[in-house]
């Protein structure tokens, strides 16, 4: 039932056609082109985040195979790749892109025409609970030949294959977090770290360093003008403003296993999070924070809770008088700071009545309770709403990086 009302309210995919692929200077760049698919009035964003966020927190108190890749199943808000396997290249698999898991697999739709070579070893994932139902898939690990779009082709790699699923609705994942996040999911050796997509294109020469580049523009009302890129290898200069700044990965055991990092947040001169680590993540839509701070954020702009939407909301006035949200992201002996302009922490306004209970001239912030207990070392989650703001760099070696964009201080919303 929930992803029979998922595929009737939203679909939201970032796709990428084979035509599109760039190659450069052992560089790839993938543009991502975002469809707003609307045949129900309004959509509840807020529930949709609710169990990705819960698992991410309950990431350690639990068994990590179960917690091992999060809550993607929630999501109306997908971001997917067309992966075909074998040569020559077989039946298109779409597989969602996704931050916060490391795992690749196919098959969970599109069958897998078994062309490669069976290496037996076996890959099991059990992802937690979606509507009452367990969501899960095991398989084998199959050595075959991997095409992206038309033009990156990854030879002798090994592919998850699902042999079985239950409650998955799509094909697949590609897994772009940390090689950390797939500890315990090969079945015969947990202990094992499975090498990720960007850890494969290193090795096959396709690229020199694992780097992931990630650009979004903000949303407007147009699904058809809302687009990103992926780049594997290096940065797209042609998409930021200013220099990368790197923050290195927390050594907080709680965020440390993903793309995570420590940040305090100012608003204006007002501390709002004292210094801890938390997580960047495409799969969240809003930036969530510790509940003090949430307290502290709410007092501050002197938003009230709006609950039809599950937002805070702010009068036209309290708009005008909207201080910007600074991030004090730490370096090893220094600081750096992005900062997101008052238009930035607000919901778009063009896309106010496709929210369950929003209002056309509502103005929603895109700040969000973490919610209960907040976990040392897990104190707040940077999602999609941040990263349309700052081009965001997933490196191995140094860390998290970020950089302005041209539409860092847009006034889209």
């Amino acid at each position: 039932m929930f992803f029979t009302t998922f595929l009737l309210t939203l679909l939201l995919a970032l796709s990428i056609t084979g035509s599109l692929v760039e190659v450069r200077n052992s560089t790839i760049t993938l543009p991502l082109t975002r469809k707003l698919n609307f045949s129900n009035d309004t959509i509840d964003l807020v529930q949709e985040d609710k169990a990705r966020v819960a698992a991410f927190k309950d990431y350690h108190t639990h068994d990590r195979r179960a917690e091992s890749i999060f809550m993607l199943f929630t999501r109306r808000c997908r971001y997917t790749v067309a992966l075909s396997v074998g040569s020559p290249p077989g039946p298109v698999n779409n597989v969602v892109v996704d931050t916060g898991s490391a795992v690749t697999w196919i098959g969970a739709k599109t069958p897998y025409g078994q062309t490669g070579v069976d290496t037996g070893q076996r890959v099991g994932v059990t992802y937690g609970v979606t509507g009452g139902r367990i969501s899960s898939f095991s398989g084998t690990i199959f050595r075959d030949t991997v095409t992206l779009g038309s033009g990156l082709t990854i030879p002798n790699y090994d592919l998850a294959v699902a042999s079985t699923w239950s409650n998955i609705r799509y094909d697949g994942i590609l897994g772009l977090g940390p090689q950390d996040s797939t500890f315990d999911s090969l079945t015969d050796s947990p202990n094992d770290r499975y090498p990720t997509f960007t850890d494969c294109l290193v090795n096959a020469g396709v690229i020199d360093h694992n780097i992931v580049g990630i650009f979004f523009r903000p949303t407007t009302g147009n699904p058809y003008t809302d687009v990103g890129e992926l780049s594997f290898g290096d940065i797209d200069y042609t998409k930021i403003t200013g220099n990368v700044v790197y923050t290195p990965i927390t050594d907080a055991s709680a965020s440390a296993e993903f793309w995570g990092i420590d940040q305090s947040i100012t608003y204006g001169h007002r501390s709002i999070l004292y210094e801890t680590a938390g997580i960047i993540d495409t799969g969240a839509r809003y930036i969530y924070i510790a509940p003090y701070a949430y307290r502290r954020y709410r007092i501050a702009t002197g938003a009230t809770f709006d609950e039809p939407t599950g937002l805070l909301r702010i009068t036209p006035g309290r708009y005008s008088d909207l201080q910007p949200l600074i991030f004090h992201m730490s370096q090893h002996f220094a600081q750096q700071t992005l900062t997101l302009v008052p238009n930035a922490q607000i919901w778009p306004r063009s896309l106010n009545q496709k929210l369950r209970g929003g209002e056309i001239d509502g103005i929603y912030l895109i700040m969000k309770n973490l919610g209960g207990a907040t976990r040392r070392g897990f104190g707040f989650i940077a999602g999609y709403t941040f990263m349309q703001r700052f081009y965001t760099v997933l490196n191995d070696d140094l860390g998290v990086g970020f950089a302005t964009t041209p539409f860092t201080d847009a006034i889209t919303n």
